[in-house]
């Protein structure tokens, strides 16, 4: 189950030599303060920080690199197709700054590839399944439950005037 997954995290972390991000994790548990804050809290790959991560904002994505540099293909394709859709508000996290968060993301969403897509706080895939959802419209529909009008709405709207 997942729980198995959460405990080798942590398992991994004890033994990696990760005496900050216990010692850290360990003051973290008194308050909810703790929880705004996001960078160099050493345990980014836990399920509770990752869970953190993609609530955080309506449109969240785990990639390798920046949207503005993307570092692979499928990470750069996500970025594209999230610019068709004129959606530039959303958080990118990239998995190649932090190996921790870079399995954790993996194990959170049971998914063994990067880059993972969520909406909502819900995994939606990596790059072959937001393409797909680009391809039938379905992006378009995902898009506008969270309240984002997608950009494809309005070139074709464009389109009809001509």
């Amino acid at each position: 189950g997942s729980m198995s997954g959460a405990l080798r995290v942590v398992w991994r972390w004890a033994r990696g030599g990760g005496g900050r991000a216990l010692s850290q994790a360990a003051t973290g548990t008194t308050g909810d303060s703790g929880a705004q804050g996001g960078g160099g809290s050493g345990g980014s790959g836990s399920r509770e920080a990752v869970e953190r991560l993609v609530r955080a904002h309506p449109v969240v994505v785990f990639m390798k690199g920046s949207p503005a540099q993307p570092q692979c293909g499928f990470s750069n394709a996500v970025v594209q197709i999230l610019r068709l859709h004129g959606v530039e508000d959303y958080r990118a996290h990239d998995v190649l700054q932090d190996p921790d968060l870079r399995q954790g993301i993996k194990d959170y969403s049971n998914w063994p590839t990067i880059p993972q897509v969520y909406l909502n706080g819900e995994f939606v895939g990596g790059c072959d399944i937001l393409l797909q959802m680009h391809q039938n419209g379905d992006l378009v529909e995902e898009l506008k439950k969270l309240g984002i009008r997608s950009a494809l709405l309005d070139a074709e709207k464009d389109q009809d005037k001509k």
